[in-house]
């Protein structure tokens, strides 16, 4: 059996179930894993697996409740979430032979159960999507339970290389949770793996085209990306990187050399990128194998068999061509600075190569101790959240594409997935439209990943100051607002990875009715503070505004960006101009950005912590050098920031809770933006025992308070009281439309008429009949029109 190291061992311990979870006939093997987990194996020869395969990698739980009755023809499992009942012997594909009833439902799960009610997931990849397209199933049912089925699976045998599974097995999963479905997906991720700690770099803003550039055209492009304050943390390089004309070839898709025309000294290009803050991804796409005129073609060839100079053919099932792969091709380029790879092969009928590539390229990215693990791929389709950030494929410039997106990446949490990545903008086709763009933008701003990546073409305009002015502005503002908001995303994504709780999760988990109401499908939680409800169509373009209707759950909703506020458990609809954008902040939301715009998105020394009022909280920031393996071995810190609130007197405590000293600058200048708070002067600000200096200002409606030089390592503790200091800013509709009448090209003596009737006390048919009279004062119909149509919102509300 070949070795390809020990980064693709696995603990075949832990593979490996307890004996007491364990029932076994001469055909059958039934484990109980958790309360609501089990395993259900069939095999006329009695053969059963105990090594890890592509999806289950840990079977050792501990053992839980259960109760067993037997006898020799029959078997009956129970416990507070199912009860198992089986006819020894027999197979397991008959509902009259095995059966799971979910306790307290009338529900009952079979072998080939259509599980219709799933609420499915997301798919391999959107380049080939319509309408009719099927997702793939997910672990959300609304039958509260949901089976995979693991038969074909292949077993990862002893040193790490894929071994083919005996034929005609039965070896199922069934998550058996009710509502549970935290405790599902924990049971989930424990049996697969947990998701990774991407690095930190992964969350700002990537830039991408499927361009042909050069060394002297990308320092003018990241020297304009400087001039214009936008931050940029990734590059990512396309196909024309490498080599791609040899001998007669002229597109070649695989490569391993640089272009030595395009980038003469490829080792000090990335170190100059590095030196900006910038990591360098490349294109890897292995489907042609390895062409003569690769530099390690020779030493490849010494390894693997086949004719003198011709191309070695692409062989993923074949260990030592993987071997070759990564030692002779890959790691040359990581020893020259290459941070990670994008993984590019599509073949949507060879999924098994698909979960290779991103298996075998992910793991050994994270091999040494200063490298965490990070890749770019197409979806691998079984346990995908161990495998990095992936990549949706080549999708076309649309608004309906564009309204796809939020329910796909919400939906993906039904599978346990995070890391979506998409092209923002779109990749192919369509009409390049500045309103498309910057909705683009604005949604990538609160997606899990920001990357930029389009076609060939010269009238792609994917640079925001290609745009008008106005549009430039928007884009930037969004693009800086990404990497301020950093550090919120990099410890929810640290959540994500230690207790499974994803950063993008539907808003039907919480609030199960809403997922009836399509109008509301694409809303999400954005991590634990933050609920979006994204743009997805186009503007009235009299109104110049988008009118959205949008629900917001129980509890009080804080707008992000002007501080209004909005009672929940009902829905609302809004007025939305092209610089806004649905964001909303939960009461007593703590949310902490960085002070600064850097590209490497280091650890900020400058940070800025919003606090909404209305609720106590507290916020866990965690931190780690966002680059190594060490936070493994306990370099990080959590610091808690935690908010008491009490509607005359706020106090904030801001300490570390877990960790090591020299992970964050020993000091800090914070800027504190009570939001919705008016000045006051009777403040208390210590650090420990000791009363600090600082600043205090107000910011139309936020108090902000700046304290410089506090020492991360201790307790920061601000006091703030005054005689109603919270600013009730409720949002008001009135405020809306007088804000669309002041913006119309209508002659202004007019817009006090308008406003007169639309604010009026009158009945809604009588003010309909009042603006149609406004036609004698030469208010053009397509005025009227907008104004009717806004009197049904208003009656709406």
């Amino acid at each position: 059996m070949y070795n390809l190291g020990t980064q693709f061992l696995f603990d075949y311990n832990n593979s490996k179930s307890k004996d007491a979870a364990v029932l076994k006939g001469k055909n059958y093997r039934i484990t109980v894993l958790t309360e609501r987990l089990i395993r259900i194996e069939y095999n006329k020869n009695g053969v059963f697996e105990d090594r890890p395969t592509q999806l289950a990698t840990f079977r050792n739980f501990d053992i839980p409740e259960f109760t067993v009755k037997q006898d020799a023809k029959f078997l009956e499992i129970t416990n507070k979430y199912f009860k198992l009942e089986y006819s020894k012997e027999n197979n397991i594909n008959s509902i009259s032979n095995l059966k799971i009833h979910l306790q307290s439902t009338d529900k009952i799960w079979y072998y080939n159960h259509p599980e219709i009610r799933n609420l499915d997931s997301t798919l391999m990849s959107l380049d080939d999507y319509n309408k009719k397209t099927k997702f793939e199933k997910g672990l959300y049912s609304e039958d509260g339970f949901v089976s995979i089925n693991d038969s074909s699976s292949r077993v990862i045998g002893e040193y790490g290389t894929l071994v083919e599974r005996e034929k005609d097995i039965i070896d199922i999963y069934v998550f058996l949770y009710r509502k549970d479905f935290d405790l599902c997906l924990k049971d989930y991720f424990t049996l697969t793996g947990y998701p990774p700690l991407i690095p930190r770099y992964a969350l700002g803003n990537w830039w991408s085209k499927d361009y042909n550039y050069n060394e002297e055209g990308l320092k003018k492009l990241f020297v304009r990306f400087e001039k214009e304050s936008i931050p940029i943390s990734v590059l990512l390089l396309d196909k024309d990187w490498h080599i791609r004309n040899y001998n007669n070839n002229n597109n070649l898709i695989t490569g391993y050399t640089f272009n030595k025309q395009l980038f003469p000294n490829p080792g000090t290009f990335i170190k100059n990128m590095h030196k900006k803050g910038i990591r360098v991804g490349l294109y890897n796409n292995p489907v042609e194998g390895v062409h003569i005129h690769e530099e390690m073609y020779a030493k490849s060839k010494q390894y693997l068999n086949g004719p003198e100079n011709k191309p070695i053919p692409f062989a993923p099932f074949n260990p030592v061509f993987l071997d070759v792969y990564l030692k002779l091709l890959l790691h040359p380029l990581e020893a020259i600075g290459v941070d990670f790879f994008w993984s590019d092969y599509y073949n949507k009928n060879e999924k098994l190569i698909h979960f290779i590539l991103s298996h075998y390229l992910f793991v050994d990215s994270g091999r040494l101790e200063k490298k965490r693990s990070m890749l770019l791929s197409r979806n691998p389709m079984i346990a995908s959240h161990r495998y990095g950030t992936l990549y949706s494929g080549k999708t076309r410039v649309s608004w309906s594409m564009l309204r796809l997106l939020p329910y796909y990446n919400s939906s993906a949490c039904n599978i346990g997935l995070s890391w979506w990545s998409h092209d923002i903008g779109g990749f192919y086709s369509g009409i390049e439209d500045g309103e498309l763009y910057l909705r683009y933008v604005q949604l990538g701003c609160f997606s899990p990943i920001f990357r930029i990546h389009v076609d060939k073409g010269r009238y792609y305009k994917r640079e925001p100051w290609r745009w008008d002015v106005k549009t430039f502005e928007i884009v930037r503002e969004y693009m800086q607002l990404r990497h301020r908001i950093v550090p919120y995303i990099y410890s929810e994504a640290y959540k994500y990875h230690k207790v499974g709780s994803p950063l993008i999760q539907p808003l039907y988990y919480k609030n199960p009715t809403v997922q009836y109401q399509p109008l509301f499908k694409n809303q999400y939680y954005f991590g634990s503070e933050i609920l979006v409800s994204p743009l997805t169509h186009k503007k009235d373009v009299i109104m110049n505004r988008v009118i959205h209707k949008f629900y917001l759950p129980t509890g009080l909703w804080y707008d992000f960006k002007t501080g209004k506020k909005f009672p929940g458990d009902r829905s609302y609809v809004s007025f939305f101009r092209d610089e806004d954008y649905p964001v909303f902040v939960k009461s007593g939301g703590v949310l902490p950005l960085s002070g600064e715009l850097n590209n490497g998105l280091t650890v900020p020394e400058n940070l800025e912590i919003h606090i909404f009022p209305g609720k106590s909280n507290t916020y866990n920031l965690y931190e780690d050098d966002g680059i190594s393996n060490l936070y493994k071995q306990g370099y990080f810190l959590k610091t808690s920031i935690d908010y008491n609130y009490q509607e005359n007197n706020y106090t904030l405590i801001i300490r570390p809770t877990e960790g090591k000293s020299g992970i964050i600058p020993e000091k800090r200048n914070y800027k504190i933006r009570f939001r919705n708070t008016r000045q006051t002067n009777d403040l208390i600000v210590k650090f420990d025992d000791n009363d600090l200096k600082f600043n205090c200002f107000d910011d139309e409606k936020d108090f902000i308070l700046e304290i410089n030089d506090v020492p991360t390592i201790g307790q920061l503790t601000i006091i703030c009281r005054g005689k109603a200091i919270e600013i009730d800013a409720v949002r008001l509709i009135n405020e809306e439309i007088d804000s669309i009448i002041s913006d119309l090209l209508i002659e202004t003596k007019l817009k006090d008429k308008i406003s007169s009737i639309l604010f009026s006390d009158l009945p809604i048919k009588k003010k309909r009949i009042k603006i149609r009279k406004l036609k004698r004062e030469k208010l053009e119909d397509k005025f009227i029109k907008m104004f009717l149509r806004l009197l049904e919102y208003i009656e709406q509300i």
